[in-house]
């Protein structure tokens, strides 16, 4: 799940796309009423709001261990920046909240959510049935 109104997010959700090939990951935007069912389910709580959540069957990742745990999956030069688990969670944690935090400020914000073209709309979760599946 992401901010659909973030522009770094959204760039974000494109990157993974593309160096996604096997479609591994599958997007929801948190300003969708799903997403705030899941949330509800999953018992995140509202630090998690401003945060890319990467839910993989049972277990819930977000802010910097999401994007790493992501990126472990892609394709690309982008892999280079597992080396990032070395960081303690900590440091990590507190530079992703720093971006979050600021992300309107640095990169912009949209005035709607993404919407996708025809040809990565299979990329998006659209209703509950879907979300089984979710892989962020």
């Amino acid at each position: 799940m992401f901010d659909g109104m973030c522009n770094v997010c959204n760039y974000w959700v494109q990157l993974v796309i593309k160096r996604d090939p096997k479609g591994i990951f599958k997007f929801l935007s948190l300003q969708s009423d799903l997403a705030c069912s899941l949330i509800t389910n999953h018992n995140l709580n509202n630090k998690q709001l401003d945060s890319i959540i990467l839910i993989n069957k049972d277990q819930i990742y977000t802010e910097s261990t999401a994007i790493l745990h992501i990126i472990n999956k892609l394709t690309g030069p982008i892999r280079f920046f597992v080396l990032f688990w070395i960081i303690p969670r900590k440091i990590r944690d507190r530079v992703y909240r720093f971006i979050a935090k600021n992300r309107y400020r640095f990169f912009g914000k949209k005035e709607s959510c993404l919407i996708p073209s025809k040809e990565i709309q299979n990329r998006f979760i659209k209703t509950e049935t879907e979300s089984g599946e979710i892989n962020e």
